[in-house]
């Protein structure tokens, strides 16, 4: 009686086959889901920057509701120009760029929204503090300048 219990007859022991059927399914449901929800922005960059470096520096929350304007010199060229999207523009063309990006935006990023400059680190003080006072005219109140972390190596 006690060898039934603890015999090892394989032909009562099948294992069933996992059934793959809805396998194909589930994958292309989380395609699309992944398809759907990736919000994918490419801008070919007719500017060159050089991002400065800086000790305090905070990553950006929320992609979605962050409108990148890029300020550096024009590819060939030793004039520095700002870039909104992708066409090069003007101190004037920056409140038409901002009401055109609002109404893109949900009403919850329109509340978030940031503006983040990324200018070179040669660019005139001059330049970024007119398009400061352009998007303040505009209530873009939250700015946000780009760089990158500097490395406090002792040589």
């Amino acid at each position: 009686m006690i060898n039934r219990y603890f015999s090892r007859d394989d032909s009562e022991r099948d294992v069933p086959m996992l059934n793959t059927s809805s396998l194909p399914d589930l994958i292309f449901t989380v395609l699309f889901f992944f398809m759907i929800v990736t919000h994918m922005r490419e801008v070919t960059l007719k500017v060159y920057y050089e991002v400065p470096q800086g000790t305090e520096i905070q990553k950006l929350g929320h992609k979605a509701s962050i409108v990148q304007i890029y300020v550096g010199r024009q590819t060939g060229s030793d004039e520095f120009r700002i870039q909104l999207n992708n066409q090069l523009s003007t101190i004037d063309d920056i409140k038409a760029f901002l009401a055109e990006e609002r109404s893109r935006m949900s009403s919850e990023d329109q509340s978030r929204m940031t503006v983040s400059i990324k200018a070179d680190r040669d660019v005139p003080m001059g330049m970024i503090s007119d398009i400061k006072r352009a998007l303040q005219q505009d209530y873009a109140l939250r700015i946000n300048y780009s760089a990158t972390e500097k490395n406090n190596l002792s040589p």
